[in-house]
C-alpha cells in the first residue's frame, strides 16, 4: 500500500471534504506523488476497501456516497495536473477516440472517470459520456462521434446484463469496428464473464489501460 494510503484514509474516514483535497493538493504540488500513482494505489483502494461497521445499513448507504462524493471532487479537481503531467511527459495527441461511460442504471462513474483521464494521460482523446447512459443513447453517440474504443465501467454485478445489452446493441446498430473493453468491480470475482457478455478486453488496473493504450 502507498505510504500515503493510510494518513489519506483517515482524512476521508472523518468525511472531511476540505481536508481530503488540500491534502490531495498539496500533495500532487509538492510532487509527492502524481495522478496515476494517486488514481490507482490511494483513490481506488479507498473505493474498493470500504467497510462499514455501523449496525443500521441506511447509515452505511450515506457514508459511502459521501466518500465518492469527496473522491469525486478530487478527480475533477486533479484535471490540470493531469493536463500537465501529459505535457512533461511529452505525450502528443493521437487523435484516437475513446468514449467512456456507464451502461443504464449504474450510478457508480468514479472508476469511469478514472478510466478517461488514464486515456487523456496517455494522448487519446477520451469522451466520458456520464453514468447511467441507456443503450440506444450510447449507440447514437457512438455513430455521431466514430470512435475507436468503448469502454464501460460496471461496479454492481446485476448491471452486467444491462452492459451486455448495450454491447449486443452496439455490434448489430452500429458500424464500430474497434475494441469494446470493460472494468469494475462487477467483473473482480469473475474477470473471464467479460467474454460471455461480448466485451473484448477486461482491464483490471492502471497498468492493464498502459498497456492497451501501447497497443492501439
Amino acid at each position: 500500500m502507498h505510504p500515503l494510503y493510510e494518513e489519506f484514509l483517515k482524512l476521508l474516514e472523518n468525511e472531511d471534504k476540505e481536508k481530503c483535497v488540500e491534502f490531495i493538493i498539496l500533495k500532487l504540488d509538492n510532487k509527492e506523488i502524481n495522478v496515476p500513482t494517486l488514481y490507482s494505489d490511494i483513490l481506488e483502494p479507498s473505493l474498493n476497501l470500504f467497510y462499514c461497521d455501523a449496525e443500521d445499513e441506511k447509515l452505511c448507504i450515506w457514508k459511502e456516497h459521501i466518500r465518492t462524493s469527496i473522491i469525486g471532487t478530487i478527480i475533477e479537481i486533479c484535471y490540470p495536473y493531469l493536463i500537465k503531467e501529459k505535457k512533461e511527459r511529452g505525450i502528443k495527441s493521437n487523435q484516437i477516440k475513446v468514449l467512456v461511460g456507464c451502461p443504464a442504471e449504474e450510478f457508480h462513474d468514479v472508476g469511469a472517470k478514472m478510466i478517461a483521464d488514464f486515456f487523456t494521460l496517455y494522448g487519446f482523446d477520451a469522451i466520458y459520456v456520464g453514468a447511467n447512459t441507456p443503450r440506444t443513447e450510447i449507440r447514437d453517440a457512438i455513430n455521431t462521434l466514430k470512435p475507436k474504443i468503448i469502454a464501460l465501467s460496471v461496479t454492481n454485478y446485476f448491471n452486467l446484463m444491462e452492459a451486455e445489452k448495450a454491447i449486443s446493441l452496439i455490434k448489430e446498430h452500429t458500424d464500430f469496428d474497434g475494441k469494446i473493453i470493460v472494468g469494475g468491480l462487477a467483473f473482480m470475482s469473475n474477470p473471464e464473464i467479460y467474454k460471455k457478455i461480448g466485451a473484448d478486453i477486461f482491464v483490471e488496473n492502471y497498468k492493464d489501460i498502459q498497456k492497451l493504450t501501447g497497443e492501439v
